[in-house]
This record gives C-alpha cells, structure tokens and sequence, in this order.
C-alpha cells in the first residue's frame, strides 16, 4: 500500500494494491495490521454507505462527544473529499487537504477526530463508504460552513445541492469555541 503524507498531521492519503486482470481487480480494503503500520490504529467500531448524485455536497461535520476518525474511499463514482482542521489550538486550525476519490485510483482518505469532513460529488452517482473509529452520536454533531472564505476549499462544482442543515452551517469563526474539538484532547 502506498500511503501519502498530507500537509496536515494524521490525515494520509492511501493507495491500496490493485490486482486486476482482464476479468475484473482485487484490492484489500482494509486490513488492521497494514494500516496500522501506516499509523491508523482504530478499531473501527462502524461502517456506512451514502449513495449521492452528481452536485451533492455532504458537509463539513464532525462530532463532538464521540469524535469519529473516519477511512473514507468510493467504490463507485467519483467526489472530492475534503477533511478541515477544526481543533482549537493546532498550530493547521482553518486548514484543510482536498483529494479527488474514485472507483479507477481506488485512494482512500484517512481524517483523524477532531477534523470536520464533507464532499462533493462530480459524477452522476457516487457510492461513498467510510469506517468510524466511533459510534455515531446526533446530539455532538457539529458543521462548519461549506464556503466558508477563510478555509478557502476549491470545490470543483458549479452549484451545490446541500441538506437545509448543511446549508445552515456557520463560518468557522463563527461556531462557538465549546462546540469546537480542542487540539491535543486525548480522544484525538
């Protein structure tokens, strides 16, 4: 497995082996001691699927109380995935790294708790699947606006089609410091 070091501590870019032949691939998705190595330890106590059309934008979320580290890959389609430092106190707060997730380069996005995540979808349908270091828990969830201009994401779309939560989201300046994950908090 090929795994990239972003600019942003803990969230990697990894490129598991394709095995193909003219009868279709093989590739391992997951396996806890390869990706351990590469410095994702889990466990991962959840897995979901979303299916999108093309325009869709899911995002920024993260949680609060039970902060998800997430490993997110398409295994149909095509998104821009974006994961954004929200903790208060790191020295990259406001920054973010941006990939492009597909069913050709099988890239999977490695986001650590504490970092909020979101994408969009740029083909006409998009089967995203992502295992949780946690359980999901509604109550925590917190969002950061989507174009928020002090993070400046590059979103390859035109015009977003968000949930009306999403699109209530606020700036990241603007979202009350206790509603933010806090850098070095042991649950990161």
């Amino acid at each position: 497995m090929k795994v990239i070091e972003t600019d942003l501590p803990g969230v990697l870019i990894l490129g598991p082996k394709v095995f193909g032949d003219p009868r279709g691939f093989f590739l391992e998705t997951y396996r806890e001691d390869v990706y351990r190595r590469a410095g994702i330890v889990g466990p991962f106590v959840q897995d979901n699927q979303s299916r999108s059309a093309r325009g869709v934008l899911r995002g920024l979320h993260y949680q609060l109380v039970q902060p998800q580290g997430k490993l997110v890959r398409v295994s149909r389609g095509e998104v821009f995935d974006v994961a954004v430092d929200v903790r208060r106190g790191s020295p990259t707060f406001g920054a973010h790294v941006g990939v492009v997730l597909n069913d050709q380069n099988n890239r999977q996005l490695y986001v650590p708790a504490g970092f909020a995540h979101g994408f969009c979808v740029l083909s006409d349908i998009a089967d995203f699947v992502y295992k949780c270091t946690d359980y999901y828990h509604p109550d925590s969830e917190h969002g950061i606006a989507w174009n928020d201009p002090d993070i400046g994401i590059r979103w390859p779309l035109a015009e977003a089609n968000l949930s009306g939560k999403d699109g209530a989201n606020p700036r990241l300046a603007d979202q009350r410091p206790e509603r933010l994950p806090v850098y070095g908090n042991r649950n990161e």
